[in-house]
């Protein structure tokens, strides 16, 4: 495998889709503990319901949440970027991040995003019978993610299944860190379950220096 072009994995939380009352109190811990990056995703929520929502929680948290869609409320309110559609056509390169479910999408995305989140590599936690299929191309999919990147510093992140025990997969396929939903939000303690992966991150990256 390729020495990694980052220093550790990169782990980001994706926020749970309906309202939940362990929001808030679990967002306080991810951050507390080391996420820099929190994906708010509410596709049935109005603009007016995301701001409202944002606007009650503490300012200093802004600038480290990624709002998925509504990029003006983004640009507004100081967000740390905006996530875009998985439509490329409407992809722009303002975009902090997008998410890409094909390898044709993934090329064609890497030079616009210092961010691209591609999957689902395992089985969906959240939506059972959702994965790759028997046919999936890894080696393909592996080639993509180990050659050289313009901009060097772009990351991807796998997406799907994602557990702590399924990291060393990760970035063995070349991924730069990995976006989680399930693994947190499934568990009855999202900041423990999160630490739990956070931990496993950084467990393998001592192994590979140790090596």
């Amino acid at each position: 495998m390729r020495e990694r072009r980052h220093p550790t994995m990169k782990i980001i939380v994706i926020s749970p889709e309906a309202a939940d009352p362990r929001e808030v109190p679990a967002m306080d811990g991810f951050l507390s503990s080391g996420l820099e990056r929190y994906h708010l995703r509410k596709p049935s929520w109005s603009g007016p319901q995301i701001e409202a929502w944002l606007g009650a929680l503490p300012p200093q948290w802004l600038g480290r949440i990624i709002l998925h869609g509504h990029a003006p409320l983004a640009r507004r309110l100081g967000l740390g970027g905006w996530h875009d559609r998985d439509v490329p056509q409407s992809s722009s390169p303002a975009a902090f991040s997008r998410s890409c479910h094909d390898l044709g999408s993934l090329r064609r995305s890497l030079p616009l995003h210092p961010q691209l989140i591609f999957g689902p590599v395992f089985e969906s936690i959240t939506k059972p019978g959702h994965g790759p299929g028997a046919a999936f191309p890894w080696e393909e999919l592996r080639g993509i993610l180990t050659a050289p990147r313009s901009p060097a510093d772009a990351r991807v992140l796998a997406i799907g299944g994602i557990t702590a025990e399924r990291l060393e997969r990760c970035a063995g396929l070349g991924f730069d860190g990995a976006a989680v939903l399930g693994a947190v939000w499934n568990e009855a303690d999202p900041v423990r379950a999160y630490a739990r992966i956070r931990d496993s991150a950084a467990r393998l990256e001592a192994s590979r220096h140790a090596a």
